[in-house]
C-alpha cells in the first residue's frame, strides 16, 4: 500500500474535501501526508515608469503569501492531526503548479498524489482541471483524483 502521500491544495472547498479523504485514506493504510501548496511567483505590474496604484512590493508579497500558504496548509494539517495522521506542510513558487506538485512528490520520496479534480458543471463536468490533467499526464507516480 502507499505510506507517503502529497495532498496538494490551492485552499477551494472541493481541495478541501479532497485533503478530508486523504487523511482518511492515508489512516486506513498508515500513511503520512505532505500538505503542499504552490504560490505564484512574484511579478510586478510595472511598465515603464507608472507605478499602478495596486502595485504590492515584494516585502509585502511574501508576507501575504507566507499567510496565505499558512491558512491553507494549516487546514490539512489540522485535519491529519485530528486523525492522528503523520503530516508534513511544503509550499513552493511557481508560475507552473503541476510542476511544483510533481517536483514537491519526487522530492519528499511520496508514492502517491491525491488532489482534487477541480470539477465543473455542466458539459465541463465532464472534464477535470487543467492543473489535475497536467499532473496526470506529466507524473510518473500514481496519482488518486478526488471527485
Amino acid at each position: 500500500m502507499f505510506k507517503h502521500i502529497l495532498v496538494p491544495t490551492d485552499g477551494s472547498p472541493r481541495s478541501l474535501r479532497a485533503a478530508k479523504a486523504a487523511v482518511r485514506f492515508a489512516r486506513a493504510g498508515g500513511a503520512r501526508i505532505t500538505a503542499f501548496y504552490a504560490t505564484p511567483e512574484y511579478r510586478p505590474d510595472i511598465t515603464g515608469d507608472f507605478i499602478p496604484p495596486t502595485f504590492v512590493s515584494l516585502p509585502e508579497y511574501a508576507k501575504r503569501v507566507k499567510m496565505t500558504a499558512d491558512k491553507y496548509l494549516g487546514q490539512v494539517k489540522q485535519l491529519a492531526e485530528a486523525a492522528k495522521v503523520p503530516c508534513t506542510t511544503v509550499r513552493a513558487s511557481s508560475d507552473s503548479p503541476y510542476q511544483a506538485i510533481i517536483k514537491a512528490a519526487k522530492a519528499n520520496k511520496c508514492d502517491l498524489i491525491f488532489m482534487a479534480s477541480h470539477g465543473r458543471r455542466g458539459i465541463a463536468s465532464l472534464l477535470i482541471g487543467s492543473e489535475t490533467t497536467k499532473v496526470l499526464t506529466h507524473c510518473k507516480l500514481p496519482v488518486l483524483v478526488y471527485r
